[in-house]
């Protein structure tokens, strides 16, 4: 399981031209859900997500996350990030998990962030549509974070 994160000030997801749900400020977590992947895998990645330390304190160091901040998180699905490019010029997605399975571990990685850093404080993207994402990128910073099974 991979989640690529950016600190935003704003994030907003939309599909086809109606808003679905929004951010200010916090991450956009992008998540994409491998063939191997567990339950084991969202626990220890939503952890990861929720402890962070990628936002500024007040000597303007990375040393607080979600938690420290209260601030909320964007999250929406995104298989693309298995794609395979070692072959030729278009992306294989073979490492992608299915889409039932999939969803179940996406929708699991959510309810482990909101039992973590608060149900009001998690939005999502809908699962499988296809959506537009803004963003006003913080820093910037984007991390990528790997669960146990991609490193």
């Amino acid at each position: 399981m991979i989640a690529l994160i950016q600190r935003v000030i704003q994030s907003s997801v939309t599909v086809k031209a109606e808003l679905i749900d929004k951010i200010d400020g916090g991450l956009l977590v992008l998540l994409g859900v491998r063939q191997d992947d567990n339950e084991n895998e969202a626990k220890y990645l939503a952890a990861k997500t929720a402890n962070l330390r990628i936002f500024q304190d007040e000597n303007e160091k990375m040393n607080l996350s979600l938690l420290d901040n209260g601030l909320e998180a964007l999250v929406i699905s995104q298989f693309t990030l298995h794609a395979d490019t070692r072959y030729g010029n278009r992306p294989s997605f073979t490492d992608a998990a299915e889409p039932v399975k999939a969803n179940e571990l996406y929708e699991l990685y959510i309810e482990e962030l909101k039992n973590l850093i608060g149900h009001d404080k998690v939005r999502k993207g809908i699962f499988g549509a296809m959506m537009k994402i803004n963003l006003v990128n913080d820093g910037p910073v984007t991390i990528i974070l790997k669960s146990k099974n991609e490193i």
